[in-house]
């Protein structure tokens, strides 16, 4: 192993390999490049410089610059160059060549197409040689500050592109924080903070994932995250002392201090907060800092959105369980049972529905599902279900009823559609009228593993089109009768008959009991589903 040369500690400090079969000429340059601040390391052979780079790289600490004698006796100094250029971690390393014995235009060639920086001829004054080697330290500085650049700016492009696409608070945290950490070299903890004082909080991979110790720590960020920002816009960055931080955000149960990049949109709506851990002996570089606190200012243009939305599909979700309530009117006769489940927190609002409406003439069941993805479609799906609350009393058969719901929609709504399945079940007889418009046709599924669809068709709600007559059917006790709407089965890439035939398997293979096949339904196509479910299953009793 090469022993180095200590020099005088300088801010420009670098390590030079010396690579020469000849000991006085080692020494000699050695002695020069030392005595000029730079750290040397001296080598007799190409072989031994090879070992010595592959070393050195493998603990990262390769050096500045290697002065390679052109005339070394297991490898010409061209070739060993060659050797280090065809490496990609060390292609970056600058090559001097030098040569006692010969400088004419052919070496100078030879070493600068073999990828060498210079060529130097020995003997040379000290100044040539300390300037040479200056020369191409600095270029080679100036070449790895370009690439890096180059490599953070596209690390932060990246870390951007996956923060614009998030589909949830709770996902953006998560990318910044990755970003932040991979920036940085540092774990981090990012946290979003909503007008109504929610936290969304995201934490790096290279930190613990565990709940921190504090149990009051979100409200403590939350604080911190209101008094620095408090008037303020843009973005700002500060250090936050241990005793003021949390314990346990970056190290499970350690208190360390925080060092902070704040930042609002312009109009002050959506504070956000990268945090990474601060290093008491060393500040991190400017350039970091810039890149950081671009990607915080980034991460609040995106959480904007988000928020909105979510605030929107709260409202939605409010007005869907408001109006689609658990507890069913009493139907004398009727054993009938629904269940609605609502799309995942990262998927949009739907417009799913049902009713069960005792009339005059029998209990009329609907399932519905209003056409797009908004809050409008919750609010209109709203509307479907009072006006078919109003229309049943004076005339509850499912024909008329979808006629004047498809007018309602043409005169109030005329660039929405939706879908309904309308059920007139007298319990005494059994008898069912069906009119369906655009649904999924209802399942009835026998006690004897058997399960068939109604044969019953029609066009969407909102388009104006002539209405086939209602289906009538007549139920026996041991037939269930069931509506879904298509968020149940409905999957992408996947044929809407092949959907429909799975569910009708699954249907016949159920348990006994109305409830029992609502839940093994759910339990085989509902976990994960992008949509709005809505069932209802009624049966004889």
């Amino acid at each position: 192993m090469a022993i180095e040369s200590a020099g005088p500690t300088m801010d420009t400090l670098s390590t030079v390999m010396v690579v020469d079969d000849i000991a006085a000429s080692r020494y000699a340059l050695g002695a020069v490049l030392t005595r000029a601040g730079h750290r040397v390391v001296p080598v007799a052979s190409a072989a031994e410089a090879l070992v010595e780079l592959d070393v050195r790289l493998r603990a990262g600490v390769l050096p500045d610059v290697a002065l390679v004698d052109v005339g070394l006796p297991d490898m010409s100094g061209f070739e060993l160059c060659r050797r280090l250029k065809a490496q990609p971690p060390m292609a970056a390393l600058p090559v001097v060549h030098f040569s006692a014995a010969s400088s004419g235009p052919d070496h100078r060639c030879r070493g600068l197409d073999s990828g060498g920086d210079a060529y130097l001829s020995v003997p040379a004054e000290p100044e040539e040689i300390q300037a040479v080697v200056r020369a191409a330290v600095r270029r080679s500085r100036m070449r790895i500050g370009a690439e890096t650049l180059v490599r953070r700016l596209t690390l932060l492009s990246e870390t951007i592109v996956a923060v614009q696409a998030a589909r949830c608070p709770e996902e953006l945290a998560d990318a910044a924080a990755e970003g932040t950490a991979r920036l940085t070299g540092s774990p981090a903890a990012v946290f979003v903070l909503s007008e109504d004082g929610e936290l969304y909080r995201g934490t790096s991979r290279t930190r613990a994932r565990t709940t921190a110790s504090d149990p009051g720590a979100h409200e403590t960020v939350t604080r911190l995250i209101r008094h620095m920002t408090a008037g303020h816009t843009g973005v700002s960055g500060t250090v936050v002392p241990a005793p003021l931080w949390p314990r346990g955000f970056f190290r499970p149960g350690a208190p360390d201090a925080a060092r902070v990049v704040l930042a609002r949109t312009p109009d002050g709506r959506v504070p956000v907060c990268l945090a990474t851990p601060a290093h008491g002996d060393r500040d991190t570089a400017p350039q970091t800092d810039t890149l950081v606190a671009r990607l915080a200012q980034a991460t609040a243009l995106a959480a904007e959105p988000l928020l909105m939305y979510q605030a929107e599909r709260h409202v939605a979700l409010t007005l869907q369980h408001s109006f689609l309530p658990q507890k069913m009117p009493e139907t004398p006769g009727l054993d009938v049972v629904v269940r609605y489940v609502p799309a995942s927190r990262q998927a949009e609002i739907g417009g799913d529905f049902y009713a069960v409406l005792r009339t005059s003439d029998g209990v009329l069941a609907a399932v519905g599902d209003v056409v797009g993805h908004s809050l409008e479609a919750a609010t209109v799906m709203v509307e479907i279900r009072h006006a078919l609350r109003a229309y049943c009393v004076e005339d509850p058969d499912p024909g008329v009823l979808a006629r004047r719901l498809d007018r309602m929609l043409q005169h109030y709504h005329p660039d929405v559609t939706a879908t309904v399945c309308l059920c007139l079940v007298d319990p005494a007889s059994g008898r069912a009228r069906i009119a369906n418009a655009g649904h999924i046709p209802p399942l009835i599924v026998g006690d004897d593993g058997t399960a068939e669809y109604a044969d019953v068709r029609g066009p969407l709600l909102g388009l104006g089109l002539d209405r086939p007559r209602p289906t009538e059917v007549v139920l026996l006790p041991t037939d269930r009768f069931l509506m879904v709407t298509d968020g149940l089965i409905e999957t992408r890439g996947t044929d809407l008959g092949v959907s429909l035939e799975q569910l009708r398997s699954a249907g016949a293979a159920a348990p006994a009991g109305v409830a029992a096949l609502c839940d093994t339904l759910l339990d085989c196509f509902g976990p994960g589903r992008e949509d709005d479910i809505a069932l209802l299953a009624l049966r004889l009793g």
